[in-house]
């Protein structure tokens, strides 16, 4: 399949961003009087899903069942994400190559993220630089969080890109279900967040354990 365009989600895909996402959640949860410190391991699983989810995943972690701090969790974490959201972050080995090699072929690159529309940007900014991805589209009002198709769909009608056309790379069934919904071809990064086990649930075209691989799978490498 000839592809003119790609959506990316952002966390655990173009991106490891769980060192910041973990930390931050951690000074969080301090704050809220919780002194359970959730793991890397345990935020793999908890994000993905907008902050609102995984502030509510991450108190229930730590023992707050009836989400008592829920309401302060909400007003703390923007700021302090704000402050530590490039902590440690790292593009995936391998992934700039594969970007760099899209583009290189005239491929359209963008990225959808349940990440807040400005920390998405400051994160593509520090990795990847000023306007390398043609698109970036986060949280903000007026789009429904994936898995709900119109983030999608917006993108496509910006980029004047058929459906059929671009290819979707994600890592959790959030995004799976993202892609089937708007009806994309959809890639499994198992280099992110999520297991192999997760992804294959929903039977994407391609299932890839590194980028370079995606590049074979697309027929950019041999």
């Amino acid at each position: 399949m000839n592809y003119t365009a790609c959506i990316f989600d952002l966390d655990g895909t173009i991106i490891n961003t769980i060192h910041s996402l973990t930390y931050t959640t951690n000074l969080v949860m301090k704050q809220c009087g919780l002194e359970t410190k959730l793991t890397e391991a345990q935020m793999k699983k908890i994000v993905g899903d907008g902050y609102r989810k995984q502030m509510e995943r991450s108190l229930l972690a730590c023992g707050d069942y009836n989400l008592s701090h829920y309401e302060d969790a909400l007003r703390i974490y923007p700021k302090l994400f704000q402050e530590n959201c490039l902590y440690q972050l790292e593009a995936y080995e391998g992934m700039r190559e594969m970007l760099d090699r899209m583009k290189m072929v005239g491929m359209k690159l963008a990225v959808l993220t349940n990440k807040p529309h400005a920390r998405a940007l400051d994160n593509i900014r520090a990795v990847y630089g000023e306007n390398y991805f043609d698109y970036v589209l986060g949280e903000q009002e007026g789009i429904p969080k994936k898995p709900d198709p119109t983030g999608v769909f917006h993108i496509l009608k910006v980029l004047n890109i058929k459906p059929e056309q671009c290819l979707y790379m994600g890592d959790t069934n959030t995004d799976m279900k993202t892609a089937i919904a708007a009806g994309l071809d959809a890639v499994g990064a198992i280099w992110g967040f999520r297991t192999r086990e997760e992804l294959e649930q929903f039977h994407p075209k391609y299932l890839a354990d590194h980028p370079l691989d995606v590049l074979k799978m697309i027929g950019l490498k041999e």
